[in-house]
């Protein structure tokens, strides 16, 4: 079990920090400016919505359930009529929205969003004339199964780190995310790491650049040709082409955050590309 502690971030949420994988669930800038400027901004929410009768957010990797209620606070601030929000989320430890609940850190946001989170938690779906949360629980490379073909407008994906979590960023699970895209939608995640990006082109997507918020490194947005994307820098580009490009490999959506490392290492170790301290070099 893991054991949480509570984490202040600089605009006054609260998040907590984790003791199994040694993060905190949000960037130490703002949990909550963080779910809004990482996620929904850049995945065009508010827009979508004006345009829809429905929007649907898969939300993987829920925790505290901030980017959900993020996504909820944008399109509850439009002037009807505006889309029904319909969020899909996935959560593998449920104690964490548990806890952030019992803590009082839901309370950040309004109180009817506040109680979405609330009931989506007690009762793992909630249905209002405005929204509709699903929270699935369970790993996340199987209950994805459960995520439509082609029906996500958005994707957050918010997994902790790739060196603590390459389960969910390997080749194979961004596929399935993929799969569950909609030929306009959007995949924002909070890394810029060249392994993640590399497979996103690999499950067919372009990926573009999300300005960095409280990090020196950007964010990564990605969705199928011809979306419009803005571009990710050259230096970026070059580190695709080093062995820091090499991806998380799950062929069977079952193995263990040690043997997917293991394997990337293997490979990294046996490719002619180039390491990534040769780019650094050059600076």
């Amino acid at each position: 079990m893991d054991k949480l502690s509570l984490f202040p971030t600089e605009d006054g949420s609260v998040t907590f920090w984790s003791e199994t994988f040694q993060e905190t669930f949000h960037s130490s800038h703002g949990a909550k400016h963080e779910a809004e400027a990482k996620f929904v901004i850049p995945a065009k929410i508010a827009e979508k919505a004006k345009s829809q009768t429905q929007l649907n957010i898969l939300d993987v990797c829920y925790g505290l359930g901030y980017n959900s209620a993020a996504a909820i606070t944008s399109v509850s601030a439009l002037p009807e009529p505006s889309a029904h929000l319909h969020i899909i989320a996935l959560e593998n430890n449920l104690e964490v929205p548990q806890k952030a609940i019992a803590a009082g850190l839901v309370n950040i946001w309004e109180p009817a969003i506040a109680q979405i989170l609330k009931i989506a938690v007690e009762q793992r779906s909630v249905e209002t004339k405005d929204v509709t949360l699903q929270l699935l629980s369970g790993d996340a490379r199987q209950t994805i199964g459960q995520v439509p073909t082609k029906w996500a407008d958005a994707i957050f994906l918010d997994p902790f780190s790739p060196p603590h979590c390459p389960q969910l960023w390997t080749v194979e699970f961004i596929q399935l995310l993929a799969n569950c895209l909609k030929p306009d939608g959007y995949l924002v995640t909070y890394s810029s790491s060249a392994a993640v990006r590399a497979a996103m082109l690999a499950a067919g997507l372009q990926i573009g650049a999300i300005a960095p918020i409280g990090r020196k490194s950007p964010s990564t947005i990605a969705a199928f040709a011809p979306t419009a994307l803005p571009p990710i820098s050259d230096t970026e580009a070059a580190f695709l082409s080093t062995r820091a490009a090499i991806p998380y490999r799950d062929r069977t959506l079952q193995s263990t955050a040690s043997e997917i490392i293991a394997l990337r290492q293997n490979e990294q170790k046996n490719s002619n590309l180039p390491p990534s301290s040769s780019l650094r070099n050059k600076k």
